[in-house]
């Protein structure tokens, strides 16, 4: 890997790594690592150019995360965790779990798509419109440049097709807010393509972990302690 991802640790026990969404950092799980670090090694990761890790020179894509996860995990020496994404960083595990099944225990998917379309409109529609005002002018502005790689994740990425899910055999929960912005019939197609899955709605909109932790955090600990 062509940089070192920034994160931070706490707690001792079984790995759970976390990974945040889009234009954020580790620190937006804080409510998360205050209680699961009770039980478990709880490690927090800034993705590729966000927080204090370094953009870099790879592409920045879904899959290329997945990948520096993959090489943060080797060297960490951990060879498996239990791994729970919000939004992109949900998408970054859910590719994650595709294409190494046996590095993940178990997988909570919070907030997360295959694709674009299953973000409501009123939503998307800024961001498309937002990423190409951006593109124009990245050739011309380095904050313009960031601002279309940070918006391309949500307009390219991850297209991951439904013929994919069954590749993932663990144990996965899927959980969401009820008034999230990812389409609650595109939650429940990610559900129904999982071979082992669990469902859950949260109240609250996209950002369940954060504003309605106690409810989040209950449910996760219930998911990670079942067989």
């Amino acid at each position: 890997m062509d940089i070192q991802l920034h994160y931070i640790e706490k707690g001792e026990g079984e790995p759970l790594i976390l990974l945040h969404g889009n234009g954020e950092d580790g620190t937006y799980f804080m409510k998360q690592m205050d209680e699961f670090s009770k039980d478990y090694r709880v490690i927090a990761i800034d993705t590729r150019g966000h927080g204090k890790s370094p953009r870099g020179e790879a592409p920045f894509t879904i899959r290329q995360f997945a990948e520096d996860l993959r090489c943060f995990m080797d060297e960490m020496r951990i060879e498996k965790a239990n791994i729970l994404g919000f939004s992109d960083g949900g998408n970054i595990a859910l590719v994650f779990a595709i294409k190494y099944p046996l590095r993940v225990s178990k997988l909570i998917l919070n907030g997360v798509n295959l694709n674009g379309k299953g973000v409501k409109a009123s939503v998307q529609i800024p961001i498309i419109i937002g990423y190409k005002i951006a593109s124009f002018f990245a050739g011309k502005s380095p904050e313009a440049k960031k601002n279309a790689e940070m918006l391309g994740l949500m307009v390219n990425d991850p297209n991951v097709r439904d013929e994919e899910l069954s590749q993932i055999t663990v144990k996965t929960l899927v959980i969401a807010g009820t008034r999230d912005m990812i389409k609650e019939e595109h939650t429940r197609r990610i559900f129904q393509g999982l071979p082992d899955a669990r469902l859950e709605f949260v109240e609250g909109d996209h950002f369940i972990a954060n504003r309605n932790s106690e409810v989040f955090n209950q449910v996760v600990r219930e998911f990670l302690a079942s067989e």
